[in-house]
């Protein structure tokens, strides 16, 4: 698993491992990758912790494309099993684009209590009424201060560690179109540790006895997600 997926790091592998009944320790698995460990970023957790289920997140991020051209991809993250609910590519982002996007993230009943954005000025009047008539709380984090922020923050850097920095960004629809295949398997295979290492659209757990593991590649061959097959 290590030498197919050179962008997994032991926690990872040790997610895929624990879902096909393999039971070792995170600690065995960084031994024999041969990997030093990292220290652990930084988290901001009181109010984050005590309300993860009402919470989402929402932020930009720049892509640059092949022709110079600087994409924004719009990010709607809801803490509680780490899933996107929204994600859209544009050129040109309006508050009214955002207000759309917000729509289209919280149909009929499901809009969270809680909302955190930083101060970015696309943020405007329109978003602030909207989210004043969908009763949302908007909850600003304090200028330059990402890590009040963690979750989005940490999606968007694996969005690029783990997918955009191994691709070339032709268009508008090609950004789409990838991250579109990144987040199936952000959602139906990536391992994530606040989550048990479990995916956001949990995963069984697979014993021995239904057969080899097998890879099934994901993201064009970027990562794989393994399973168990009857021979």
């Amino acid at each position: 698993m290590s030498k197919g997926n050179p962008l997994w790091g032991a926690p990872r592998i040790h997610g895929e491992l624990l879902k096909l009944g393999i039971d070792v320790s995170q600690a065995t698995v960084a031994k024999y990758m041969g990997r030093q460990s990292k220290p652990p970023s930084q988290a901001w957790r009181t109010f984050l912790e005590n309300h993860c289920k009402e919470l989402v997140s929402i932020d930009f991020f720049t892509v640059p494309t092949l022709t110079f051209r600087i994409l924004y991809v719009f990010l709607v993250l809801a803490h509680d099993r780490r899933k996107v609910l929204q994600f859209n590519v544009t050129e040109h982002p309006t508050a009214e684009w955002v207000c759309q996007q917000l729509v289209q993230a919280f149909p009929y009943d499901t809009m969270p209590q809680y909302l955190i954005r930083d101060r970015d000025a696309i943020f405007g009047a329109e978003v602030k009424r909207l989210l004043k008539d969908m009763e949302i709380h908007e909850v600003l984090t304090a200028p330059r201060s990402p890590w009040q922020s963690p979750y989005v923050g940490r999606l968007i850097g694996s969005i690029r560690r783990e997918c955009l920095d191994h691709v070339i960004v032709i268009s508008e629809e090609s950004l789409r179109r990838i991250l579109r295949s990144y987040l199936g398997y952000y959602h139906k295979s990536r391992t994530h540790l606040s989550l048990g290492k479990d995916a956001p659209e949990p995963r069984a757990t697979q014993n021995a006895a239904l057969g080899k593991a097998i890879a099934l590649p994901e993201v064009g061959g970027l990562h794989h997600r393994y399973e168990r097959r009857a021979a």
